[in-house]
């Protein structure tokens, strides 16, 4: 049984507990004679073969059940995991990889697996292929994980898991993919009949040659091609399905779009939205912002993956979840950097794509290294939404205030820190003062002076603002300046609010969810926007 070791993460221990219920479960009903569902030419019923006259899937008994990890057991592949966390944690040694790739896979897995390797703890199980092997396993029948992964990844998986009896898998010597995995199977069985467990069209071979097929989460084409094979097969349905429309577009963060809304600040500010071709070139700008940013968020989560599955909500992303693999990630990123460079080219200028490039190296140097240097990470959280106002002017061609940028840095200082605020008191446990975050420079004993920045960065922010408002210069852009004092009270309510929130545990570690989802950030926005346009336009009879 699957064991919860008492040193584990909160999320951890928890996932170790899931596992042993479904096992307990699958224990339970195994004993009701329960044998699940089969597939026959693509659609999920009893399966072809000589089983199909008895209309029953064959009572395997004693026939071992060979188990792949990749896509089966997991729902992800643990070589990408490898080399995501490779990239993180010794991203010069990425330059050697093509160097042990000629060698053969198995040498690039072996000296891959020689520096990092998922933490078998933290990978996304299969819930149903859990249930079905402890189904399994309280019949008495042996279970073997027979995997193309690196054996230090196997065994640490067969470890944490505890069902199975032996592994097969990936040495220096021997990559066992395909035909090497067949003839390692019958080796090991002694040419006695065995199932197999699996997800590919690499399997195909291995179903051949099993007595039955076991195949989770088949494409139509795969069931069909199995189907052919005229083997007795079940199909392994499970709930943690990877791709979908839902995950595809959860990995691109929409709801961050709204941080690129700062683009349109200078040429709003200068009353210049009536010009439409400067408010094209910003409209176009504006998207290809996003498609960088979103670029950005999916490079952030493949290094992410093992600290995300550690934290309470960011374990359901995408990556992490084992939703969305990592190669068609890597092509949504190639993908999303050729529209966003390519609108940015043709449709705004070239300063701008300059300004751009600079903005991905930011995000880049972020997710590789600045994320773990104290202070850093905040002042480059803060830098990029002041970078976004520049890059708005530029798109423009507008002459960004100083003051729009000064109150721009203090204020989204204050917004990195509450997002760090909150990421300490939920990510650390409190009793260990010293205890730092994943992949953080912050420790329980910083949430005080967090906080004392980050409030104190808004205030100043309102300051700053507040400064402004009383240039005599103002008036040239304003006919009732005086009205734009009406914004410090309401900017005060709501930097002090959020503040409150987080304090209380009310606040998401996402401040700009936060404030897409929250009534009273509507009404204050509203707010501000009747105010700028009273102060413009002079009001009623002005």
């Amino acid at each position: 049984m699957v064991q919860t070791r008492s040193n584990v993460a909160p999320a951890l221990a928890a996932r170790s507990a899931r596992i042993a219920n479904l096992i307990r479960g699958a224990v339970a009903s195994s004993r009701a004679g329960d044998r699940g569902k089969a597939l026959e030419a693509g659609s999920t019923h009893e399966s072809t073969g000589e089983a199909d006259e008895a209309g029953e899937f064959p009572d395997v008994g004693s026939q071992p059940l060979y188990v792949d990890l990749d896509g089966s057991l997991i729902a992800s592949d643990s070589l990408w995991e490898s080399l995501c966390l490779l990239m993180r944690r010794h991203p010069s040694r990425i330059a050697a990889l093509p160097f042990w790739a000629v060698r053969g896979r198995a040498v690039l897995k072996s000296r891959i697996a020689a520096l990092v390797a998922p933490e078998a703890g933290l990978l996304p199980y299969r819930a149903e292929v859990m249930a079905l092997l402890g189904r399994e396993r309280a019949r008495g029948r042996p279970l073997v994980l027979a995997t193309a992964s690196h054996e230090r990844i196997a065994r640490a998986v067969a470890a944490e898991v505890g069902l199975f009896d032996d592994v097969l898998a990936t040495t220096e010597g021997r990559n066992l993919k395909r035909g090497s995995k067949l003839e390692a199977i019958r080796d090991h069985s002694g040419g006695r009949p065995f199932a197999y467990l699996g997800d590919a069209r690499a399997d195909l071979p291995i179903w051949s040659a099993a007595e039955c097929a076991y195949v989770v989460e088949p494409s139509p084409s795969l069931a069909r091609a199995v189907a052919r094979l005229g083997v007795p097969t079940e199909v392994v349905s499970d709930a943690q399905t990877v791709g979908g429309r839902r995950a595809f577009l959860g990995a691109l963060r929409p709801h961050q779009w709204a941080k690129n809304g700062l683009l349109f600040a200078p040429i709003a500010l200068a009353q210049q939205m009536g010009d439409t071709g400067r408010l094209g070139s910003v409209f176009w700008a504006f998207w290809a912002f996003c498609a960088v940013a979103s670029a950005g968020y999916l490079f952030n989560d493949m290094l992410d993956i093992e600290a995300d599955r550690r934290h309470p909500s960011k374990r359901h992303r995408p990556f992490a979840s084992g939703r969305l693999s990592i190669p068609l990630g890597q092509v949504m990123i190639v993908a999303l950097l050729t529209v966003g460079f390519g609108l940015a080219l043709g449709w705004v200028s070239v300063a701008f794509t300059g300004m751009l490039g600079i903005y991905l190296m930011a995000t880049l140097s972020y997710s590789l290294y600045l994320k773990e240097r104290l202070l850093l990470d905040v002042l480059v959280l803060a830098g990029v939404y002041t970078h976004r106002i520049l890059s708005g002017g530029v798109a423009a061609d507008i002459r960004v205030s100083p003051w729009l940028l000064v109150f721009s840095v203090f204020f989204f200082m204050s917004l990195a820190l509450v997002k760090r605020y909150v990421e300490v008191r939920s990510g650390v446990d409190t009793k260990d003062a010293s205890h730092s975050i994943s992949r953080r420079a912050y420790q329980a004993s910083d949430v005080g002076l967090i906080e004392t920045m980050g409030i104190s960065s808004g205030y100043v922010s309102i300051l700053v603002l507040g400064l402004w408002v009383n240039r005599e210069g103002v008036s040239q852009y304003y006919s009732r300046p005086d009205a734009l004092w009406l914004m410090l009270p309401l900017m005060l309510y709501w930097i002090s609010r959020i503040w409150f929130r987080a304090r209380r545990g009310e606040l998401l570690d996402d401040p700009v969810l936060f404030a897409l989802t929250d009534r009273v950030s509507y009404g204050i926005a509203v707010g501000i926007v009747l105010i700028t346009l009273v102060a413009a336009l002079g009001g009623v009879g002005g």
